[in-house]
């Protein structure tokens, strides 16, 4: 790791490309964790926002086959 060889925070994000800003949120919300588990969460928000479409999906065609079923078209 860069900072283990003495490099500061900031020599090392401006090597990286990467924005202070950035940096600093990507801390706060992954700092205490390991890669694997910060790619765990990572793929569990993926897998929460697949499911939630599947969800609205289906509320959208539940509610078409009631309204449907209702003669409301």
């Amino acid at each position: 790791m860069l900072i283990g060889q003495g490099m500061t925070v900031g020599e090392v994000i401006r090597q990286l490309g990467v924005n202070k800003v950035t940096y600093y949120r990507w801390r706060k919300e992954f700092g205490g964790m390991k890669v694997d588990q910060a790619r765990r969460i990572k793929e569990l928000e993926k897998e929460n926002m697949r499911l939630k479409k599947l969800v609205a999906d289906l509320s959208l065609d539940k509610a078409i086959l009631k309204e449907a079923a209702e003669g409301n078209w």
